[in-house]
C-alpha cells in the first residue's frame, strides 16, 4: 500500500518555504518591550508570552523529547533536529528533521516537519508531517495546562530496520532487509501535552502519546516522555540543566494477533539547554537505553529559532524575577 505521492513531494518544499517566509516577515521590534509581573517592571529580551505562559513554555518545544503548550499568536518557530541511535543489533541510525511551527490566535498552532534518514550508507526522505495543537485554556487556568496535539505523517521512504532486535541476525540479513524495500506507511499520532512550573526554579513537562500506522503491518506505538529543567547561573535563564526520559511500547498487527510480547523501550539521561541569543536555543540530550529493545544510546541535538508574536498585554518577566 505504497504510492510515490508526486503531489506530496511538491507540497514539502512549498510548506517549508511558507514557514520560513513567515520567519522573515515578522516584526522583531517586540523584543525590546517592557514586561510586567506582579507590579514589577522588567525590560526583558524574551519573546512575548503565550497566553501568560513563561518564556520556556512559549517555544513549542520544551526539550528534545517533549512539546509543551502553544506559541504566541503570530510567532514562528524553526528547528533543526538531529537524532542518532546507537543500536545493539545493527549500525547507527541517523535522523535529521526540519520543523516549522506558526502560532495562531485562540491558542491554536500549526506545524510542518520533513524528516530524512541515513542508515548503513543508505539515505532517504523518510516522512513529511502536518501537525496541529490546541491549548484548552490560558496559562495556569487549568492545572498542568493540558494541550491537545494531532499529527498526520506521510511515509515517503522505506523501512530500513526492525523496531527492535530481529529474531535471528544471519549473514547478510541487514542488507536483505534494505533490499526488500518495504514502504513506510502513513500514520496518525495524538498526544496530550502537560506542563507546569513550580516556584521560580523548577519547570516540568510531559507528553502522553499514541501513534497508529494506517497501512503496512499497522504498527502501534504508545508511551510517555517527561522532562524536568532547572535554570542555573546565567542571567535571563540562558542556561538550564535537567533530565528527561521516554517509555514506548510497540506492537504490529502480527504481534497483537499472536499474543507475543511487544517491544518495550526506555531511554533516560541528562539534558542541557543554552540560549546564545534572545531568540536562538541549543538543546543537547545524551540518553541511554535501559531495556533489551532500547538503543544503547540516543543522542538528540536541536537548534531552534523563535521569531515574532503579538501578545504584549500578557508578556511576563523571566521566571527568575517572578514572585519577588
Amino acid at each position: 500500500m505504497h504510492l510515490q505521492f508526486p503531489l506530496r513531494n511538491r507540497l514539502i518544499p512549498a510548506a517549508l518555504s511558507l514557514g520560513f517566509l513567515g520567519c522573515l516577515t515578522v516584526n522583531p521590534s517586540i523584543y525590546g518591550q517592557t514586561a510586567t509581573s506582579e507590579g514589577l517592571v522588567v525590560t526583558g529580551e524574551e519573546v512575548p508570552s503565550a497566553y501568560g505562559a513563561t518564556p520556556d513554555f512559549s517555544r513549542s518545544r520544551f526539550s528534545n523529547l517533549v512539546n509543551a503548550y502553544v506559541l504566541p499568536p503570530g510567532a514562528v518557530y524553526a528547528g533543526l533536529i538531529y537524532e542518532g541511535d546507537a543500536l545493539h543489533f545493527n549500525r547507527p541510525d541517523h535522523n535529521f528533521t526540519q520543523e516549522v511551527e506558526i502560532g495562531l490566535p485562540y491558542r491554536f498552532g500549526i506545524a510542518f516537519e520533513n524528516s530524512e534518514e541515513e542508515f548503513r550508507g543508505h539515505g532517504q526522505e523518510r516522512t513529511f508531517s502536518i501537525e496541529g495543537r490546541y491549548a484548552f485554556a490560558d496559562w495556569n487556568k487549568i492545572p498542568l495546562n493540558p494541550t491537545f496535539f494531532v499529527e498526520y505523517k506521510f511515509g515517503l521512504g522505506d523501512i530500513l530496520h526492525d523496531e527492535g532486535p530481529p529474531a535471528a541476525l544471519g549473514p547478510g540479513e541487514a542488507q536483505a532487509f534494505l533490499d526488500a524495500h518495504k514502504p513506510l506507511p502513513d500514520s496518525v499520532e495524538v498526544r496530550l501535552l502537560l506542563a507546569q512550573d513550580f516556584g521560580e526554579h523548577v519547570e516540568w513537562a510531559a507528553n502522553i502519546f499514541c501513534e497508529q500506522e494506517v497501512g503496512g503491518d499497522r504498527g502501534r506505538e504508545f508511551g510517555f516522555a517527561q522532562t524536568v529543567m532547572f535554570p542555573i547561573i546565567l542571567p535571563n535563564e540562558r542556561l538550564k540543566v535537567g533530565a528527561e526520559m521516554q517509555f514506548t511500547q510497540f506492537a504490529d498487527a502480527g504481534i497483537r494477533a499472536s499474543g507475543e510480547t511487544p517491544s518495550y523501550r526506555v531511554i533516560i539521561g541528562p539534558t542541557i539547554a543554552w540560549k546564545p541569543s534572545k531568540n536562538t536555543r541549543m538543546d543537547i540530550s545524551p540518553l541511554f537505553g535501559v531495556t533489551r529493545d532500547s538503543p544503547a544510546a540516543s543522542v538528540f541535538v536541536v537548534f531552534s529559532m523563535l521569531f515574532g508574536g503579538s501578545e504584549p498585554a500578557q508578556a511576563e518577566a523571566p521566571a527568575s524575577t517572578r514572585n519577588r
